[in-house]
């Protein structure tokens, strides 16, 4: 299987999905309410923002001005169109920028992060970006956790590979503060957040794929790896979910 055909094949997978990673406008909506005290025109800064469905929702919920950072310029453009079909365009503001290498003349009251933090590593991300931070400013993100000890071994096995460094949400709340943040709470996301805008579309992809490339076996692997995620949610939900982590520097 080549480089070029797995990449573009992701691509096609994940081109103009509603979200790029399980969420909600109501989850987003959550966690944007337990953060006492926030400004009015709070700068937020929303970090892998992908095609950006949150970065609108918290335009639209608050008068914050939102920089959204992502290197995928396609989900930017996404985003821009989002924006402006929402009426928040002159406060949203796509940013083709890495996580790995963030830096701003001004601090932010908030910094939010929806099914990325992985690719950074969560506790790792929660230290590098507490210098964007204002004093008592706040970080809300979501990260994909083992919700039970003992998970079986199909899960273990996925998502050792996957993501090695899946923690529990107690080690998760325990990286927090060790970063320096005070929790004010977390919650599961609800399995709807990952059917709704997200694993049911990627499904429909999935299936219309696989009749573009009947007789691409290497295309086929891919697609069959894509959706191994998909049934494996279907089958261990129990056990893993996205979490959200809210917290105050």
């Amino acid at each position: 299987m080549t480089d070029n055909l797995n990449h573009e094949i992701f691509w096609q997978v994940h081109r103009d999905l509603p979200r790029e990673a399980p969420g909600s406008d109501a989850s987003t909506l959550r966690a944007l309410s337990m953060l006492p005290g926030l400004p009015a025109s709070a700068r937020i800064l929303d970090i892998g923002c992908g095609p950006g469905a949150q970065s609108v929702a918290l335009a639209r919920a608050t008068q914050a001005d939102v920089t959204a950072a992502d290197t995928h310029q396609p989900f930017l453009d996404d985003l821009a169109r989002r924006a402006a079909q929402a009426g928040v365009a002159e406060r949203v503001h796509p940013l083709n920028a890495s996580m790995f290498d963030l830096n701003f003349d001004q601090p932010f009251d908030l910094l939010w992060s929806e099914g990325a933090i992985y690719i950074i590593g969560f506790e790792r991300g929660l230290r590098e970006w507490r210098k964007l931070l204002k004093p008592g400013g706040f970080v809300a993100v979501t990260e994909i956790s083992w919700l039970k000890p003992n998970p079986p071994e199909s899960a273990r096995k996925f998502w050792g590979k996957a993501y090695p460094g899946m923690a529990t949400v107690e080690e998760n709340l325990a990286h927090l503060a060790s970063a320096g943040y005070r929790s004010l709470g977390h919650f599961t996301l609800p399995e709807s957040d990952w059917w709704d805008n997200y694993y049911h579309p990627m499904a429909v992809r999935i299936k219309s794929l696989r009749e573009k490339y009947p007789n691409n076996p290497e295309a086929q692997a891919v697609l069959d790896l894509e959706y191994a995620e998909i049934e494996l949610y279907r089958q261990y939900s129990a056990w893993y979910g996205y979490v959200f982590y809210i917290g105050q520097a």
